[in-house]
């Protein structure tokens, strides 16, 4: 390996204050394009509103979007990358949204 790496053995690839979000470039320079502009594309291009889902389509969909997290930060390009991210912040914020007073299991809590 020719790069740097970083005590945690990970190839350092920029700041190491940066979270991933912060590192992928949205786009890297691809143009966006308007999906009305394109023929035979639509809006739900980038998925539908959260808001407009129902509770078991946007588990559904987060799920979908969890499963697939690995192989996205692995090996998709950074455009589709960037997309998985806002995707699933958006379903995520949804969620939380609907359901601010989750049941946290206690075996998840850690002594503070």
């Amino acid at each position: 390996m020719t790069g740097s790496v970083r005590e945690d053995g990970f190839a350092s690839s920029g700041s190491a204050d940066m979270s991933p979000e912060q590192r992928v470039p949205e786009w890297d320079g691809d143009e966006r394009v308007d999906p009305a502009g394109v023929p035979g594309l639509d809006g739900d291009l980038l998925g539908i509103d959260p808001t407009e889902l129902t509770d078991e389509d946007l588990i559904r969909e987060m799920h979908s979007l969890h499963r697939t997290r690995l192989d996205t930060l692995r090996h998709a390009a950074d455009s589709a990358l960037a997309n998985h991210l806002r995707r699933t912040a958006e379903l995520e914020t949804e969620y939380l949204a609907r359901h601010p007073g989750r049941e946290v299991d206690p075996s998840r809590l850690r002594d503070a």
